[in-house]
C-alpha cells in the first residue's frame, strides 16, 4: 500500500467518525500503520475537514518522514499500541457516552455479547494528563486482553488490524456504553458471566458467526 493511500484512509475515517458524532472539532485522533511507518492525524486539526495532505507520517520513533504538520499530542499512545499489540490501526475518541461513563465507572460490564469483540468487560484506565507517557503507559496496561478501553475523565480508545476494524470497534464501544446507560436508568444492568461468555466463544466458532458464506458452507 502506498503512503498516499494510507493517508487517505486516515483522513476519510476521521471524517466518518466526525459525521457519526464520535469526535468533535479537534478532539480525538487516529492512525494506521504500514510496516514501520504510521500515518496519524495532526495536532489541532478539525477531523471533519481532514484531507490526506493534512495527515502526517512518522516512523516508530515518532520522527516525521512525510507531511508538514506536527502529529497528534497522543502520538506516544498510538506508537505504544503498535509496539505492544502489533495493531494495524488505532482510534482515540472523546465520544459522548464513552466519555460520560469514564467519569463514573471502574469498568464497563459485558452487558451484551457483542462486547466480546472488545474483550468482554471494557476496562477504564486511570486518569493521567493528556499527551504524556504516563497516560500512554496507563492505557497500554489496561488494554491487555482487550481491543478497547475507556480513559478516565478523558475518552476512549480502540484498535484493530485495520482502520475499518478499529473505527467499527469505536462505534461498538459507544453503542455498548449507551446501552449500559439506558439499562442503568431502569435498574442494575445484568452482565454476562464467565460461563456465558465462554459459550458465546464456542458458538461463534461453531457457526462462524459474523462471516458471510454460501448456504452449503455452513457446516
Amino acid at each position: 500500500m502506498m503512503l498516499r493511500s494510507l493517508r487517505e484512509q486516515v483522513a476519510s475515517h476521521a471524517r466518518l467518525l466526525a459525521e457519526a458524532g464520535l469526535v468533535l472539532g479537534t478532539a480525538g485522533n487516529l492512525s494506521a500503520r504500514q510496516g514501520d511507518l504510521v500515518a496519524v492525524t495532526p495536532t489541532g486539526a478539525r477531523l471533519a475537514d481532514l484531507r490526506a495532505e493534512h495527515v502526517t507520517v512518522v516512523d516508530q520513533h515518532g520522527d516525521v518522514v512525510e507531511g508538514s504538520l506536527a502529529p497528534t499530542s497522543e502520538l506516544d499512545l498510538h506508537l505504544g499500541v503498535y509496539r505492544r499489540y502489533r495493531a494495524g490501526a488505532v482510534v482515540h475518541t472523546h465520544a459522548p457516552m464513552a466519555t460520560a461513563l469514564s467519569l463514573v465507572l471502574d469498568e464497563l460490564p459485558c452487558v451484551h455479547y457483542q462486547l466480546m469483540e472488545l474483550g468482554g468487560t471494557v476496562p477504564v484506565a486511570p486518569y493521567r494528563t493528556f499527551g504524556t507517557t504516563e497516560l500512554a503507559d496507563a492505557v497500554l496496561d489496561v488494554l491487555e486482553g482487550h481491543t478497547a478501553a475507556l480513559m478516565a475523565n478523558h475518552g476512549a480508545i480502540t484498535f484493530g488490524a485495520d482502520l475499518a476494524t478499529a473505527a467499527t470497534r469505536a462505534q461498538l464501544l459507544e453503542w455498548g456504553c449507551e446501552l449500559y446507560w439506558k439499562a442503568a436508568q431502569l435498574g442494575k444492568p445484568r452482565a454476562l458471566d464467565r460461563a456465558e461468555r465462554a459459550d458465546y466463544d464456542r458458538q461463534v466458532t461453531r457457526l462462524r458467526y459474523g462471516v458471510t458464506r454460501e448456504l452449503d458452507q455452513r457446516g
